[in-house]
């Protein structure tokens, strides 16, 4: 008896949206679609200003063939193929149009996935002041209440509770219903996104030491404590708050899935330490998948051709991975 072989799924479209048109996002995107391995896997498809990723090609010193497409499956892309479905719109207002368009293919099922170039968040403000951020704006678009951030870079996930507030109003905003959301949220990603049935949640403290019976604060036993409490009667495997030392020396060995971290930097300095430009920043909760790079529009670096397109070509890899797992419920490479 011959053995049977799953059914081979079509290679998901992914909408990469240009990003900052002032960032290195074009150029980025360009130096990624060149690489010949994910035509292997996916279909990619740029949302954005076709002037802009010419500027972006002669300032990389690329000549790919970029194409208006209005179908993703009207063409095949291909390394000297750029197939770009064009915006135009204002300036000020570029931003905002290419995510709704995104957005909204997203929505219908015309791509798969969305992947985010960065923007300055000016720029979504400058659009409209309801959106600070991405997480933001695709969350109000797709009439989702409950959404958070996931990095995901070398052996570590790390889910925030906390993103960017400064040191001062994030622990009034750290709450025992807010830590909750974030648990589950993350639970629930782990299951449906990475296939892991029965996830290991470490739960970071906010105080040194876990706070040390109370000499260092009390929000691990009036604030956190709870939340892991109330996770735990749900059926989670929830670790107590834990030193944020210890939860990422033990996730960093495999014995947790994933951390729940309390504040930005608590999150971020571990991942970038193991994973820098290859991180992955996921979006948890939305409809459909949502990935973007780990850093920012990298002012610095436009037009000198020394952008490093490593965390976006991840976060496309990442996002069909995702759309894998979603499709088989099975874990993929």
């Amino acid at each position: 008896m011959k053995p049977t072989h799953p059914p081979k799924l079509p290679k998901p479209v992914i909408g990469i949206t240009l990003g900052d048109p002032e960032g290195v996002g074009p150029e980025i995107i360009l130096k990624a679609l060149a690489r010949k391995n994910l035509y292997r896997v996916c279909r990619p498809w740029v949302i954005g200003d076709m002037d802009i990723l010419q500027t972006a090609a002669s300032t990389i010193g690329t000549s790919p063939e970029i194409l208006a497409v209005s179908n993703p499956e009207a063409l095949a892309p291909s390394p000297s193929r750029v197939c770009v479905l064009p915006i135009a719109a204002p300036a000020h207002t570029l931003v905002v149009e290419i995510l709704r368009c995104a957005a909204s293919r997203a929505l219908d099922n015309q791509v798969q996935a969305i992947v985010t170039a960065p923007v300055h968040k000016h720029r979504l403000v400058q659009g409209d002041r309801r959106w600070p951020g991405h997480t933001e704006f695709f969350a109000d678009w797709a009439g989702v209440k409950e959404v958070g951030m996931m990095l995901v870079g070398g052996p570590l996930r790390v889910m925030l509770v906390t993103t960017h507030v400064g040191m001062k109003a994030m622990v009034n905003q750290i709450t025992t219903a807010r830590i909750c959301t974030t648990i589950r949220l993350a639970h629930e990603s782990l299951i449906r996104d990475f296939a892991i049935h029965r996830p290991r949640i470490a739960v970071a403290a906010l105080n040194p030491h876990a706070g040390d019976g109370g000499l260092f604060g009390e929000e691990e036993r009036r604030i956190i404590l709870p939340a892991v409490e109330s996770a735990r009667s749900q059926g989670m495997d929830v670790t107590p708050p834990l030193p944020a030392d210890t939860a990422f020396r033990k996730a960093s060995r495999g014995e947790f899935d994933v951390v729940v971290a309390m504040y930005h930097d608590q999150a971020l300095i571990p991942v970038k330490l193991l994973a820098f430009g290859k991180a992955v920043n996921l979006t948890v909760g939305l409809p459909f998948i949502r990935t973007s790079v780990d850093h920012g529009t990298a002012d610095d670096l436009v037009g000198t051709g020394m952008a490093d397109p490593g965390s976006l070509h991840a976060a496309i890899r990442l996002a069909v991975r995702l759309d894998r797992t979603r499709q088989t419920g099975t874990q993929n490479p």
